[in-house]
């Protein structure tokens, strides 16, 4: 991001932001029953033995099972994101300095995509999350998606483009927050 184009704020003042609070997937138990008649459906039909198909059925639940905790870690962060977004809105709400910086009466002004933009800016450790498919996910659904409409379609699709599409559409954004005028903390919850 060569052409990047900061919002100006007064002053020479650090802001302080709320923490971003990290929740992090309540360890779901998912019930690996709940895939194994996913994994048979996607097994093409084949001679191979019984216990050859069981255990190609089993390998495939599990790798379900893994994506799925994938997605969830995706979908929590993007939920705490959208939290802490909403935190920061209140905050900036408080500050006359900040207040006109959201507004769309202002040009250049910053949208919600500008928090995400300053936490990659900023640096912020995702242990492997993508800040923007877990934003995208978040604003796709408002709950996570159970593991039982969790199909080889479902991933398909939502890998390939649902979360990118939702995040992209929500982003546009003339402006972005300098990241050296803000401090936040990352704090872990879970």
């Amino acid at each position: 991001m060569s052409e990047q184009r900061y919002v100006e704020i007064p002053g020479s003042k650090t802001h302080e932001l709320p923490p971003l609070l990290l929740h992090g997937a309540a360890d779901c138990a998912s019930d690996l029953t709940a895939v194994m008649l996913e994994a048979e459906d996607m097994l093409a039909a084949t001679d191979a033995a019984e216990e050859i198909l069981e255990q190609r059925k089993l390998d495939l639940a599990l790798h379900l099972t893994e994506q799925y905790k994938g997605l969830l870690s995706h979908w929590f962060w993007g939920d705490s994101v959208i939290e802490w977004i909403r935190q920061c809105e209140i905050t900036f709400e408080s500050e006359g300095v900040l207040r006109r910086l959201l507004h769309p009466d202002v040009w250049p002004h910053a949208s919600r995509a500008s928090f995400v933009e300053l936490l990659r800016e900023k640096g912020v450790a995702t242990g492997g999350v993508a800040l923007e498919k877990a934003v995208g996910l978040r604003l796709t659904f408002r709950q996570p998606p159970p593991i039982d409409c969790f199909s080889s379609q479902f991933l398909f699709y939502l890998n390939a483009t649902v979360a990118g599409t939702a995040y992209h559409t929500w982003s546009q954004s003339p402006a972005l927050f300098p990241p050296d005028r803000f401090h936040f903390d990352v704090l872990s919850v879970s």
